[in-house]
């Protein structure tokens, strides 16, 4: 997927320095003895795990307690590189030692309850680990009822490879069992949505390795959409690298999916059926179950905040980041949620010693590979503004019509970044 780093630096230094590793286990009742204030950041993603680094570094005597049931992450960035069959799942795996290694707590289990009113959450082995604050970062769970005919059951002929990992590989398995002149369907969901330009550069990608390896294959984009970011970046280098490999039917022209049939691996849409031999179904989305099990969801799905310090709108002492809030105009990507973990962990730190929080100011830049040493970029800055971020002073995009140089340019960026971030978070 494409990468946003969000940081209060250059555009040319565009690494914010997500930090995130992995930790090994340990049991809760070795913190009984420390008399500090605890953080409880529930979800190893970007987002918590930036937020926990984060939480340990502004104050070492603080209890910080990550609570997540995989002991591997497996990273969205990149992970549409690993569908074309650019780089192997491995790459895109990492462990959790680096934070312990900084004195977090991480336990290896899920969040099944939590209490507002007592500030504490339960475990699935039973534990119940109470908190000064909570921090959520759950990510997304997909928003099934909105598609009919698509659950998790149909996830295994239909793939969403929308969260990495086994979802991945089964979509690049089916793409390398297709007969050459096969159709590949991508159905896009409506905004908000994790990554909005992921679709696309998923598209191209995807249009790469049936160029190189079945070339009279198509790719179908179905889209509830009628446009999307960096539409003009993505079409020139369609019509440049692929010519008329990848057709778009966008939402006026009767793109958007109203159910599906895994049965028969058909897509039903306003206007017509498509029954392709892959279908590759991304389906609408909202704030993962944690959020609201802690009645921090409100009735568009998705979380609302205080944008200065990521605290609930709904409940007190708890603050969610990433995906799962209603950011505004701050885009849902990974290393938008790493940003927002670094603040909001600032926040807490200043909350918990009674001083006035800081005003985060976050600064992203998003990379799209459409075909290896083919790249380009968008750069904006998010302060803010009511309720949610808004963009200010305006972002840089990619000129349209920039030369194949700068294209190389900002592909090999792009892998730099990824390799940059990646080191410094996990080691």
């Amino acid at each position: 997927m494409p990468l946003m780093t969000m940081r209060p630096v250059t555009r040319r230094n565009a690494v914010f320095g997500i930090t995130m590793a992995a930790a090994t286990l340990a049991r809760p009742a070795l913190l009984r003895a420390q008399s500090t204030a605890r953080v409880v950041v529930v979800g190893g993603g970007f987002g918590g795990a930036a937020c926990a680094r984060a939480l340990k570094r502004a104050q070492a005597d603080l209890q910080v307690i990550l609570i997540e049931p995989n002991a591997v992450f497996t990273s969205c960035p990149f992970s549409n590189e690993v569908i074309a069959g650019l780089r192997d799942i491995e790459a895109q795996q990492f462990g959790y030692d680096g934070l312990a290694a900084e004195g977090v707590t991480v336990i290896g289990q899920a969040v099944t309850t939590i209490a507002p009113q007592q500030r504490s959450v339960l475990t699935t082995d039973g534990v119940a680990l109470p908190y000064d604050r909570l921090v959520l970062s759950p990510g997304i769970d997909f928003h099934y009822e909105a598609l009919p005919g698509y659950d998790e059951a149909a996830s295994g002929k239909m793939p969403h490879a929308w969260k990495a990992g086994a979802q991945t590989l089964l979509l690049r398995k089916q793409l390398e069992a297709m007969a050459d002149g096969g159709v590949v369907a991508i159905a896009i969901p409506a905004n908000p949505s994790r990554c909005p330009p992921a679709p696309y550069e998923r598209a191209s990608l995807i249009a790469h390795y049936l160029k190189t390896k079945k070339p009279r294959s198509k790719v179908l984009i179905l889209d509830a959409k009628d446009s999307f970011s960096q539409q003009r970046l993505f079409e020139r280098a369609w019509k440049e690298l692929y010519g008329d490999m990848i057709e778009r039917v966008a939402l006026s022209q009767g793109g958007r999916v109203t159910s599906v049939d895994p049965s028969t691996r058909t897509i039903i849409t306003e206007f017509g059926n498509y029954t392709p031999d892959v279908a590759n179904v991304i389906p609408a989305q909202r704030a993962g179950r944690i959020a609201e099990i802690a009645g921090a969801i409100d009735a568009t799905g998705w979380c609302p905040i205080d944008p200065v310090t990521f605290e609930s709108r709904l409940v007190p002492n708890i603050h969610v980041i990433g995906d799962a809030c209603l950011g505004g105009g701050i885009p849902k990507s990974a290393s938008a949620a790493s940003a927002q973990g670094k603040a909001c962990a600032s926040a807490i730190v200043n909350l918990i010693a009674g001083r006035p929080p800081e005003t985060p100011r976050l600064t992203g830049i998003c990379y799209n590979t459409v075909a290896p040493g083919y790249g380009f970029s968008l750069a904006g800055n998010y302060q803010p503004r009511g309720d949610i971020f808004a963009e200010v002073e305006g972002g840089a995009t990619s000129p349209v019509d920039a030369p194949r140089e700068l294209r190389a340019r900002e592909a090999a960026e792009a892998e730099r970044w990824f390799q940059t971030i990646t080191a410094d978070t996990f080691g």
